[in-house]
């Protein structure tokens, strides 16, 4: 078990928390606050601890100078001090004395934002590559680590492992939640446990598929990578998805675990992913048509499933959500959620987007903050920020 930030006295004491505040932004607006407000019960508490706290996050990926102002964290800053209703500091530099001089000027329960983690990355990417001295500097600035950035969990980098190596460390509640609902529940899920992947390649989920098929009662596959499993079964796909290199794989999974793995039966179709959608048969399918959804008889049979099962977990939308015309696939399995007893949980990234836009975000038990960081979790890794910090 790894120490949380319930383990230490932080009163006084600075305390250097990693977020993950990497919101996306449009014309200088934030269009969805979602992370920020995920990391707020870890930041009152440190505040009500009476912590000096000190926080850290990146925004965006800083590959040339003027990839800065884009992706400076001020707006963050601002958000920020309405949710917590205080005033949060913004330190518009990663180092140096005008840093060091804010941090020294802190009281308990201040709240001071560094720059963004990134802008380290311009100097031969030392916050990206974990640089030593980096973590080292950071983690001069503060008595206590705590990782609350689920979201680069799968990453080693400067501000995770690089400050953690120097401090006395734990988990944020955030980061907690997201090992309960994810890496907990996979060990231990109450049954019937149904597995529900799309997204475009099988060969992003190989390692999923390998950990979770021996765990999952189902495994429900729809989206873009069930035609190389259609494919493997020698179903004409036309314009689909493919990925060539992974249907041996997929041949070798249906010819074990045919019992658990299930395929779409029927699907729109269409030339174009702007055009109107047609319903198929699997069978039916010619050489023009783009499968860009589950059909009608793949919904009631994937949504029977999901309403008798009492743990569901979704990665990778079942169809291309964006364009209303192929939305059905999403929202049926939507509603299906609703009637789950036991936990539902999203594993982030493109899943996360499309059931938050479709407005059924209150719908499950968990929508995990990060969507590289749950796929590994799925796939049994350990995590590099997570396992370098301190043990109970």
């Amino acid at each position: 078990m790894k120490k949380t930030i319930r383990d230490y006295d932080l009163s006084e004491k600075r305390v250097l928390i990693r977020c993950d505040f990497n919101v996306p932004m449009k014309d200088g607006v934030i269009t969805d606050d979602y992370r920020i407000q995920s990391s707020l019960k870890t930041i009152q508490y440190a505040i009500e601890h009476h912590a000096k706290v000190i926080l850290l996050s990146h925004l965006g990926r800083v590959k040339e100078e003027s990839d800065k102002e884009k992706n400076d964290l001020r707006l963050v800053a601002l958000r920020l001090s309405e949710l917590l209703g205080k005033d949060v500091t913004f330190v518009p530099v990663t180092r140096g004395k005008q840093l060091e001089q804010a941090v020294t000027n802190m009281q308990a329960g201040d709240v001071i934002l560094i720059q963004n983690t990134r802008y380290e990355d311009l100097d031969g990417k030392k916050e990206s590559k974990n640089d030593p001295e980096l973590g080292r500097y950071w983690a001069s600035l503060g008595d206590i680590y705590i990782n609350d950035a689920f979201g680069t969990c799968h990453r080693e980098h400067a501000s995770n492992v690089g400050i953690a190596t120097h401090l006395p460390s734990g988990i944020g509640f955030l980061v907690e939640k997201e090992i309960e609902n994810i890496e907990q529940v996979v060990a231990n899920p109450e049954r019937p446990f149904t597995v529900i992947l799309g997204g475009a390649k099988v060969s992003d989920k190989i390692k999923v598929i390998e950990n979770l098929v021996t765990k999952a009662d189902h495994i429900l596959i729809g989206g873009g990578m069930a035609y190389t499993f259609l494919k493997a079964q020698g179903f004409e796909i036309g314009k689909s998805l493919l990925d060539q290199e992974s249907i041996s794989f997929c041949q070798m999974m249906l010819s074990q675990y045919s019992d658990k793995i299930v395929l779409p039966k029927d699907h729109y179709v269409s030339e174009s992913t702007d055009g109107k959608g047609t319903l198929k048969t699997i069978t039916e399918t010619d050489n023009n048509d783009m499968g860009l959804d589950i059909g009608n008889q793949t919904m009631t049979l994937f949504t029977d499933i999901i309403k008798q099962s009492h743990t569901v977990i979704w990665n990778g939308p079942v169809g291309l959500f964006e364009n209303p015309e192929f939305q059905k696939g999403t929202i049926a399995l939507c509603e299906a959620m609703k009637e789950v007893s036991g936990k539902t949980i999203v594993g982030g990234g493109d899943t996360a987007s499309a059931v938050k836009k479709l407005g059924y975000g209150e719908v499950f038990t968990h929508i995990s903050t990060g969507g590289g960081a749950s796929l590994e979790l799925l796939e049994g890794k350990t995590l590099p920020g997570i396992a370098c910090i301190s043990d109970k």
